[in-house]
């Protein structure tokens, strides 16, 4: 799990780390961690946002400074992170700004596979080939970042045969009429559900191993 500074619910903080094999912290996230009682394994960023006294705090060897300013700090946790899957809380929420930075992120490094978490929805870079099962009726929105195609079964509106792009078709307010499954020929397509579908996305990634190579 990888912890930013956003506003947060503690209640989800601490239901989403019971999920986690390990607690990252980036930069200010640290705070809220500390907030909830909850020790990080790690601390990555430059810190600019963490207090003084969340710093002092850390036993040796929790820190991991990165001192450079031209990437964020989600974007240098990720990158410095090795896992199967990244559950990230509080990137989502409050600024518009920091949101779009880290999708961005996601296209960036599209082999480490990262779920990030918001009070309404999840969100991720749907993977080559993805087969889920969700309620009938399910909110389903896909969202390019670039001109990216794709297949779809399980779709209220198909998607086959259609070209997206972020300034022409997106695939936004679709919803499930049976199982899904979501094939895409580039690692440029978001997958945004109800926040309600996070363990069935888990549980689908989990029996998913292909994903995107390294750009």
């Amino acid at each position: 799990m990888l912890v930013g500074g956003a506003v947060l619910e503690p209640a989800t903080l601490i239901l989403l780390a019971g999920k986690a094999g390990a607690v990252v912290a980036a930069d200010g996230g640290v705070d809220r961690l500390r907030a909830v009682g909850i020790a990080p394994d790690a601390v990555i960023g430059d810190m600019d946002s963490a207090s003084a006294e969340a710093i002092a705090a850390l036993p040796p060897g929790v820190l991991y400074r990165v001192d450079e300013q031209d990437s964020t700090d989600f974007d240098k946790c990720l990158r410095h992170i090795a896992a199967p899957l990244v559950l990230g809380y509080g990137f989502l929420g409050s600024r518009v700004d920091h949101q779009l930075a880290a999708m961005t992120v996601l296209t960036r490094y599209p082999e480490r596979r990262c779920v990030l978490v918001g009070e309404e929805d999840v969100l991720m870079l749907c993977p080559p080939d993805l087969r889920l099962d969700l309620p009938l009726g399910s909110r389903l929105s896909l969202y390019p970042l670039a001109v990216v195609r794709g297949q779809s079964e399980g779709l209220k509106w198909p998607i086959d045969g259609l070209c997206f792009q972020p300034d022409d078709r997106v695939g936004t307010s679709n919803a499930v009429s049976g199982p899904v499954r979501l094939r895409f020929d580039a690692a440029k397509m978001l997958l945004i559900l109800p926040v309600s579908a996070l363990d069935p996305l888990m549980a689908a990634l989990d029996a998913t191993p292909a994903s995107w190579p390294a750009l």
